[in-house]
């Protein structure tokens, strides 16, 4: 499509949706009822009596709806799907056209954002959600929930860990209602409307907003840590603030249920999970050397694991060939390794 014809095509549709306040009621008034007059339609609306002629005519001129010049004239309404039908097929082709036009822009690995748009954070919620390989937390609110069920319904469906938090959970769905198993793997409530909505994908790609963000309050914001190492700064703060303070159970599910092998993002969801197996466990655990800072991988058995009642601290420690290894979370400093990324399974370390 050459410029030309894309910019009127553009132009068209705009003219179309381009609908003011009188031609959308009276529209719609004619819609309910079939057939009416201009004096009925003046009589059923709040359109003044002067303004009804050029409003109706106007819907006449976009082919919304069809004027038959009796005495009095009538506005007869016509199917939607007649009406719009050009419209449609103008729209299609405006997107298709858009599209080939569409540069994709670049993102930088490391990128922070700062949006306000609901819109956008709504997509990157959306992004976030699709993109988890193994492990996703959310903060969400019921609205939220709701909307993107399906989205976590495919994440579990893939074989990703899901943990939701619903706040209000004065708010939540009723679990006898909303198929809770179906869209996560561990659900909780959470009191009062401060939590801000989160969602982490495997502890490096993140967004965080305000919930009044999400209500299109221009003066709030969203940030987005595009598969950034900083992700896990919302993963921690999940954990240690949200999920350790959420305690209406909405869905839990039961303890023999960790399916193994697996691979974790967050080490204390990975401590919690295996203090509840029994028998040996191996692990492969990808990170950082605590005191050089150099990437280091290690594997070996599950010797013992720690972990404290405020949840500020968790420990894995592995039987290496090299010996005892403690590997603790991201920032670790009390143990010899930083983990990124926590394979576990039985009969030997499984890969990452």
């Amino acid at each position: 499509m050459s410029d030309e014809d894309l910019r009127g095509t553009v132009e068209r549709v705009g003219r179309g949706f381009d609908l003011g306040e009188y031609e959308v009621e009276a529209y719609l008034t004619v819609l309910r009822h079939g057939e009416l007059t201009a004096s009925d339609i003046a009589d059923r609306t709040d359109i003044p009596q002067p303004r009804v002629y050029d409003t109706v005519r106007s819907l006449g001129d976009r082919g919304l709806v069809e004027l038959r010049e009796s005495r009095p004239m009538k506005v007869v309404a016509l199917s939607p799907e007649d009406a719009f039908q050009g419209l449609q097929e103008n729209f299609t082709e405006m997107v298709s056209a858009l599209e080939d036009e569409y540069t994709q822009p670049a993102r930088d690995t490391e990128a922070v954002s700062l949006v306000k748009s609901r819109s956008t954070i709504v997509r990157y919620f959306e992004e976030v959600i699709g993109s988890a390989d193994f492990e996703l937390v959310c903060s969400l609110t019921p609205s939220l929930l709701e909307r993107f069920a399906d989205d976590l319904a495919a994440a579990t469906d893939r074989g990703v860990s899901v943990d939701v938090v619903v706040t209000p959970a004065s708010e939540a769905p009723d679990p006898e209602e909303f198929d809770y198993e179906r869209v996560t793997t561990s659900a909780r409530g959470r009191r009062g409307i401060t939590t801000p909505v989160i969602a982490v994908a495997d502890g490096r790609y993140s967004v965080y907003a305000t919930q009044d963000a999400v209500r299109d309050d221009p003066e709030k914001y969203g940030v987005i840590f595009d598969r950034s190492a900083l992700g896990f700064l919302v993963s921690g703060f999940f954990d240690t603030v949200i999920w350790s303070t959420a305690t209406e159970p909405l869905h839990e599910p039961e303890t023999d249920t960790v399916d193994l092998p697996r691979t974790y993002a967050a080490i204390r969801r990975c401590v919690r999970d295996l203090q509840t197996l029994d028998g040996d466990i191996y692990a492969t655990v990808g990170g950082r050397d605590v005191l050089t800072g150099e990437g280091r991988t290690v594997s070996g058995l599950v010797d013992e694991t720690r972990f404290e009642e405020t949840g500020e601290v968790a420990t894995m420690v592995l039987e290496t060939d090299d010996g005892r290894v403690e590997v603790g979370g991201r920032v670790a400093a009390l143990e010899d390794i930083e983990a990124h990324e926590i394979a576990v399974g039985r009969g030997e370390p499984p890969a990452l």
